[in-house]
């Protein structure tokens, strides 16, 4: 199973905020949205502090999606 990220781009953009607000607002680092962009694992304690500054849940900004088979 892999991570995605893309609840949460959608959740910025429906917002209108850009990766620079939720860096700022959460307090993460760009090597971490640059994580979350190429759907890497982050820390708990990143997502948590990403809910904390969007007053969200973590299903809200990820969701859990099988990996693509390579063949």
């Amino acid at each position: 199973m892999a991570i995605s990220y893309k609840r949460l781009w959608k959740l910025l953009i429906d917002r209108e905020m850009k990766k620079k607000d939720l860096m700022d607002s959460a307090g993460i680092s760009w090597s971490t949205i640059t994580k979350m962009g190429h759907d890497e694992h982050v820390s708990s304690d990143i997502l948590v502090k990403i809910c904390s500054a969007l007053k969200c849940e973590f299903d809200d900004i990820m969701e859990i999606v099988p990996e693509k088979e390579t063949r």
